[in-house]
């Protein structure tokens, strides 16, 4: 895994919102955002569809965001934000297995709940150096991982940070070049990814 950078300060909002009204206008900004994406891809993608699409005003779009890439960078976390949520709660399942489960099921979703959207942001997160970001997601499932590792104990068939590292690289690999194929069937991915997961780990597939 290469080394993430900092996020550059043109990709910082403007402002953050204080008040419901104007959570609520950022979080329309940030639909909208995503939809022109899905609609229309990274041609059609400018400040002013997003606008359009959202129903505001191109000032109010500049109000929080100083520019496209500062949206799209906002987008790319509202939209790990739930893969994070559910990535830390995964060590406490009742079993580690179940627990790698969930990783990967949480793993799955984020690129298939809405395919295009997420297979473009992951191509703009290249693009844009989101290292915040991206370091945020790495460590939070390294962390789980290192986790559900420590309590397979004896079984594991090499020391716990190589192994989180390359199962790391496993799941994310996997998954994202299912999204770059153009996959949609989500509890198929997710059984491939598992059954390699368990593979590397060594436990028994009828488990996957």
């Amino acid at each position: 895994m290469s080394a993430v950078r900092p996020r550059r300060p043109g990709l910082k909002p403007r402002k953050n919102p204080g008040q419901s009204r104007s959570a609520e206008t950022v979080r329309t900004i940030l639909e909208g955002a995503a939809r022109v994406l899905e609609e229309r891809g990274l041609d059609g993608y400018t400040t002013n569809a997003v606008a359009e699409r959202a129903g505001v005003s191109i000032g109010s779009v500049y109000q929080y965001f100083p520019g496209k890439d500062a949206l799209t960078a906002a987008l790319v976390a509202r939209e790990t934000a739930l893969l994070i949520e559910a990535v830390r709660a995964a060590p406490g399942a009742a079993t580690p297995e179940d627990g790698l489960r969930r990783i990967v099921r949480a793993c799955v979703a984020h690129q298939m709940a809405r395919p295009r959207l997420a297979l473009l942001l992951d191509r703009e997160e290249s693009r844009l150096q989101l290292g915040d970001t991206l370091g945020s997601v790495a460590a939070d499932l390294t962390t789980a991982l290192l986790a559900l590792l420590a309590r397979l104990g004896a079984a594991l068939p090499l020391e716990p940070e190589t192994a989180a590292g390359d199962l790391f690289a496993l799941v994310r690999g996997m998954i994202d070049a299912a999204g770059e194929r153009g996959e949609r069937e989500g509890e198929a991915l997710e059984r491939r990814v598992l059954r390699a997961v368990h593979g590397y780990l060594g436990l028994p597939q009828a488990m996957a």
